[in-house]
C-alpha cells in the first residue's frame, strides 16, 4: 500500500440523501482503514462543523445537497484543504439537471428532449405525447422522481416533483434499457446495465436489496459499448468533471444513447454501482476507494508544482 495517511471521510450531511450517505461513508472508512490509514469521520450536518488538525486529504462520502451541489467543495477550497472528487464549479453544475443538460447539448452529446416548470399550475405541455418523467431540477438518487404514464397522472406527479424543489425538469421517457458508467482517472469503467425487476428504477427499486439485478459487464457488443462510454465521458467532461463520477446514460431501442445525468459524488456502498464496475474493472473496493485518494493527492501535487514553478 501506498504510505500511512490522515484521512477525514464526510459522511451523512443536511441532504435527503442522508442514510445512504452515513452508509457509504462508514463503507469507505471501513475500506481506508483496512489499508492501514488514520481515518476520522466527520457529519457536517449543520455548518458548524470543524475539520481535525492534522490531515492529508478529506474523502467525500456525501449524497444530494450541501454535498454534490459545490457547497462543500467550497467550504474546502476556502479552508486550501485537499478533497477527492469534482471541484465546486462542476459539483454546481452536474447537481443541476438543467445545466447539465445545456453543458450536453452546447457539447453535443446526447440528451432527452425537456423542459423546465415551476408552477404547479401548469397544464400539460402542448404537443407533447406520454410517457414523461417528471423531476426535480436539484435532486439526486431519484428523490421526488415520477414517471408520467397518462395525462390525468399529471397534475399529481408534478405537485409531488414541486415539493423537492422550485423547478422541475420534465423530459420524454426514453424507452430502452438503462445503462451506467463510471468514470475513474478520466477514463470510462465497464458499463453497468440496470434492470429493475418490477417497474423503473426508482428510489424504492435502487435501495432495497433484492428489486434490481445489475449485469456488469453489460451484455452489449463492443460498438454499443463504445458509443455509450463516449457519451458517459462528453458528458462528464462538459460539466467540467475531475478524478471520478458516474453518468447515467439509457440506451434507446435503436442503440442510440441518451445521457441521464452526471453524479459527481456516486454511492460508494459495498452494493453501489461505482464499486461494482471498478470490481469489473479488476479493482477491489479498498483499492478504489484507495485509488480516489491517490487522485485527490496527485492532483494537489501537481497543484503544487505548478504553482512552485510560478514563483507564488
Amino acid at each position: 500500500m501506498s504510505h500511512k495517511l490522515n484521512i477525514t471521510v464526510m459522511l451523512g450531511g443536511p441532504s435527503a440523501e442522508r442514510e445512504v450517505s452515513l452508509r457509504s461513508g462508514a463503507a469507505v472508512a471501513a475500506a481506508l482503514r483496512s489499508l492501514g490509514h488514520d481515518v476520522r469521520e466527520l457529519d457536517p450536518a449543520n455548518d458548524s462543523w470543524i475539520l481535525p488538525g492534522k490531515m492529508d486529504v478529506v474523502f467525500l462520502a456525501l449524497h444530494g445537497t450541501y454535498g454534490e451541489d459545490g457547497t462543500v467543495q467550497r467550504r474546502l477550497d476556502e479552508l486550501g484543504v485537499v478533497y477527492t472528487g469534482c471541484d465546486a464549479g462542476a459539483s454546481r453544475i452536474a447537481f443541476d439537471k438543467v445545466l447539465t443538460k445545456q453543458c450536453c447539448l452546447k457539447a453535443g452529446i446526447p440528451t432527452a428532449k425537456f423542459l423546465v416548470l415551476n408552477s404547479a399550475g401548469t397544464s400539460w405541455p402542448k404537443d407533447w405525447l406520454p410517457p414523461l418523467v417528471v423531476k426535480p431540477v436539484r435532486q439526486g438518487s431519484s428523490v421526488g422522481l415520477q414517471f408520467v404514464e397518462r395525462v390525468e397522472d399529471w397534475q399529481a406527479a408534478l405537485n409531488e416533483a414541486l415539493k423537492f424543489d422550485s423547478e422541475v425538469l420534465v423530459e420524454e421517457k426514453i424507452v430502452g434499457r438503462e445503462t451506467t458508467v463510471g468514470i475513474l482517472g478520466g477514463r470510462p469503467l465497464p458499463v453497468v446495465e440496470v434492470r429493475p425487476k418490477v417497474g423503473s428504477y426508482d428510489y424504492r427499486n435502487k435501495y432495497t436489496a433484492g428489486c434490481t439485478e445489475y449485469f456488469c459487464p453489460a451484455p452489449l457488443d463492443a460498438a454499443a459499448t463504445k458509443r455509450i462510454q463516449d457519451a458517459a465521458l462528453g458528458a462528464f467532461e462538459a460539466v467540467g468533471g475531475r478524478d471520478y463520477a458516474r453518468v447515467d446514460v439509457m440506451v434507446r431501442t435503436g442503440g442510440e444513447p441518451v445521457v441521464l445525468e452526471v453524479n459527481t459524488l456516486p454511492g460508494m456502498t459495498e452494493t453501489s454501482l461505482l464499486p461494482k464496475a471498478a470490481a469489473a474493472a479488476g479493482l477491489n473496493y479498498a483499492q478504489l476507494c484507495q485509488r480516489m485518494v491517490d487522485l485527490a493527492l496527485d492532483r494537489n501535487g501537481r497543484e503544487h508544482q505548478t504553482l512552485k514553478r510560478a514563483g507564488r
